[in-house]
């Protein structure tokens, strides 16, 4: 009864191609046939929850089949529907021992083409709920199957375009596994910091928000080793023109156990995000971020007094060094441009000179270039427009006329493009010549007609050919400098 009544081919997507359903803004699509739908979940509900039911009896019908057919179901857009199939499938998880790993494998399948392929499935959120309470009833230690699922599945899920959708479950599932295994630390984290969003500046405020949850459960030694690109990160973060991801970042340091660990580790982590604290203290656009930034200051120089003078004097060291670089670079630059100006063969390649070249009509190398014989720059050519060293370069460049080609010095050149057409044959469609091929005239030479098996005859044959010449029955064209007996 279940399977007749809910197993079915899913509509098509409302909106296929379209931007990501919100589900603050947007409105779901419902199923049409819900009250009919909602008796049969209801009725096997219940029917699994009865302290009646046999497993022993019931794997005869919930096979893997049957547990294929409903996580396809998942991807209804029908949020009523989506939430009873999560009830459903959790109940058989907890019933049905022998389908537990074929369950954990198929919802790993269906996240993989969601990851790797469509990017669009309306149940994740729902199968990551689920994954939620499994992960808590591990148990210690974790199968190598499960930091499998958490680093290649679990992590990846990071990068899809619609993670606000899911991303509170997401972020409990990756919690769950860090309060089971601290060891894992690690490379969740690093995972994290792989994936971080570039240019989403509201992606990039949940990647903090689940952040801020990691470490507040991880070890101090957990943290020793990932505090560096962590922390640099987090300099990025707060030198953010976005004024709610840099906030984001700096309410790190207004939670105590986060002040905590690094208080501990102070030497290596305030020389790290110092010089985007000092220098966005007063340059960011935003006056809160300012509040903020002078609160994190006021705790580091609480913290360690001395190392945060040294971080003062290191800043205004690195700035002078810099700006000692770019004086340097533009000196350098200059130099340049001096040394070009006295260079004798420098081209005067002012934008009045170019434009009077061209308002005159005269050529670019008017500007000051001229090239002698072999092509290299010769001296005294260099002058302004209409020298008289210039003038006389320019009457003897070669006339319109004397530039045209001879068709008889060029012999791989087809004639019909280099003779002039006349009108009349504009008129006339001409047919594509080939060019020439070696292979085929050699073929040409060597072939011998097989007359004897020949109904026509070649000499009516060749007399029948149309206006332009052309044989109307011949098999093939002699060749250049061939005997034309041979193929008439």
């Amino acid at each position: 009864m279940f399977s007749c009544n809910l197993f079915r081919t899913l509509p098509p997507p409302s909106n296929p191609s379209g931007a990501e359903y919100d589900p603050e803004e947007d409105e779901p699509s419902l199923e049409a046939a819900w009250p009919h739908l909602q008796i049969v979940y209801e009725l096997f509900l219940r029917f699994i929850e009865s302290p009646d039911f046999s497993a022993n009896m019931a794997k005869k019908y919930i096979d893997q089949r049957f547990v294929s057919q409903l996580l396809d179901l998942f991807d209804s857009e029908d949020p009523r529907e989506r939430d009873f199939l999560k009830t459903t499938l959790h109940r058989i998880y907890g019933k049905m021992l022998g389908l537990r790993a074929y369950i954990r494998k198929q919802i790993n399948n269906t996240f993989y083409r969601f990851i790797y392929e469509t990017e669009r499935h309306n149940g994740v959120a729902e199968l990551l709920e689920i994954l939620g309470s499994i992960i808590n009833g591990f148990f210690m230690p974790l199968k190598e199957e499960h930091k499998v699922f958490l680093l290649k599945v679990l992590l990846p899920l990071h990068k899809v375009k619609s993670l606000s959708v899911y991303h509170p479950q997401l972020a409990y599932c990756i919690v769950q596994f860090l309060e089971k295994d601290s060891t894992l630390t690690h490379p969740v984290i690093i995972g994290l910091l792989k994936f971080w969003p570039k240019t989403h500046s509201p992606k990039e405020v949940m990647f903090l928000n689940e952040l801020e949850e990691i470490l507040d459960i991880v070890d101090a030694n957990e943290f020793q080793s990932v505090m560096s690109p962590l922390f640099k990160q987090l300099a990025k973060c707060v030198s953010s023109p976005h004024f709610q991801v840099a906030e984001r970042a700096l309410y790190f340091f207004n939670n105590e156990y986060i002040m905590h660990l690094i208080q501990d580790n102070v030497t290596t982590i305030m020389p790290i995000v110092f010089p985007a604290l000092y220098k966005h203290s007063k340059t960011h656009w935003n006056k809160t971020i300012h509040g903020l930034i002078y609160n994190a200051l006021k705790l580091f120089m609480e913290m360690n007094q001395k190392l945060f003078d040294d971080c003062v004097q290191q800043y205004k060291v690195e700035r002078h060094r810099e700006k000692e670089s770019f004086r340097k670079r533009d000196l350098a630059w200059d130099k340049i441009i001096q040394v070009a100006k006295i260079n004798p063969n420098a081209c005067d390649f002012t934008v009045n000179g170019l434009h009077d070249g061209i308002d005159d009509g005269t050529s670019i190398i008017g500007g000051g270039l001229g090239l002698s014989d072999s092509g290299s720059l010769s001296e005294g050519s260099v002058g302004k427009f209409g020298d008289t060293e210039l003038d006389s370069e320019l009457e003897q460049l070669p006339t319109k006329a004397e530039l045209q080609i001879s068709t008889a010095n060029i012999s791989s050149t087809p004639s019909a493009i280099l003779t002039p057409k006349d009108d009349a044959s504009n008129l006339l469609s001409r047919k594509s010549e080939l060019p020439l091929d070696k292979g085929t005239a050699k073929a040409l030479e060597n072939h011998k007609r097989m007359d004897p098996f020949l109904n026509s005859n070649p000499e009516a044959a060749s007399a029948g050919g149309d206006s332009s010449g052309t044989a109307l029955n011949s098999v093939s064209t002699p060749a250049a400098g061939t005997n034309s007996d041979e193929y008439s």
